[in-house]
């Protein structure tokens, strides 16, 4: 019953702590597995997934607003494993739909997504039975598919011919006016740095006035200069600074990013890409169509600072996933 499925789900909430001994002990061998899990950044997801997804009136209006399958179908899941406990959204919106989920786990993201998925067929016999995780994803009738624009190409090669959705790389950008305040900024500075600027939803650029002032924004950004004490980060920075030396690029800093004109929406780690504008509308109307956009934070679109932070029916790409699985 849907009830009790939202009851196990809610569930969890106790138990993506580091208060409850296995959430703490996954968490743990999560960061030795891939160093770009600080238990800083799954402690910031894990926060935002209680907060956001399993809010109680939030989840039973989630839940209500779509029909469960009348004919269950095998839906296969290909996790992302970019920032902590991305995938969880997707195992949610399959759990309230109630089709028969084979998941595949992104090696990035295995332990916590994995201790999520053991801790929802304790709690549920009717969840276990329609759980199940498979390195090989076979005889599925659907698809949902999250990976990088290299990996899509083989998405709609082995999954094109199927009901699905196939994302691909995404990327955030800002849009500054030059009135914020310094609150403001050091909001917009977790957009940036949150999981080292790897999640889609990451701010990776920002447009700015033309003559806008970087001090304010510089010293916002300050305040998580001490990301460059973890070594794979620093290597980056190291690199992508070599690059803009060795190219005569201009560029202005801090000790843990790297701000750089450039038109791409897409920066590599450590690197914050900036352009000026004299017209925000033309800047809106100029990006409107840019499909790889995720998400845009500004004083009149997602508040500064809560890009990392999506409500349960913020889905990604823009795509309705309960709407899909759904209508399957």
């Amino acid at each position: 019953m849907l009830q009790q499925k939202i009851e196990a789900l809610l569930s969890l909430n106790e138990k993506l702590t580091f208060d409850y001994p296995d959430f703490a002990q996954a968490a743990k061998i999560a960061e030795q597995e891939n160093p770009w899990f600080t238990k800083e950044f799954i402690a910031q997801s894990s926060k935002s997934i209680r907060e956001a997804f399993l809010n109680e009136n939030d989840l039973i209006a989630f839940a209500g607003a779509y029909p469960e399958a009348a004919i269950p179908k095998k839906v296969g899941l290909v996790l992302a494993g970019n920032i902590p406990m991305v995938g969880f959204h997707d195992i949610l919106c399959g759990v309230l739909s109630g089709h028969d989920l084979s998941i595949k786990v992104s090696s990035k993201d295995s332990k916590l997504i994995t201790f999520i998925i053991n801790e929802l067929c304790e709690s549920n016999k009717e969840i276990k039975d329609k759980l199940s995780i498979n390195e090989i994803l076979k005889d599925c009738e659907a698809y949902i598919a999250t990976g990088s624009n290299q990996s899509n190409v083989y998405f709609e090669q082995y999954f094109g011919k199927y009901p699905s959705i196939l994302r691909k790389s995404r990327s955030s950008i800002g849009i500054l006016n030059g009135s914020e305040s310094e609150q403001e900024l050091k909001a917009l500075s977790k957009d940036v740095h949150y999981y080292f600027g790897l999640g889609c939803r990451n701010v990776s650029k920002i447009y700015v006035p033309k003559d806008y002032d970087f001090v304010p924004l510089i010293n916002a950004f300050k305040d998580f200069e001490y990301l460059a004490d973890m070594h794979k980060y620093k290597n980056n920075i190291d690199y992508n600074l070599s690059l803009l030396l060795l190219n005569q690029s201009m560029y202005m800093s801090t000790q843990a990013i790297l701000l750089v004109e450039h038109e791409n929406t897409h920066a590599p780690i450590s690197v914050l890409h900036y352009e000026f504008y004299e017209d925000e509308e033309q800047v809106r109307h100029s990006i409107k169509e840019n499909q790889e956009i995720q998400a845009i934070v500004s004083s009149k679109d997602i508040p500064f600072g809560a890009a990392q932070s999506p409500s349960i029916s913020d889905f990604a790409d823009g795509v309705d996933t309960m709407q899909f699985l759904s209508t399957l």
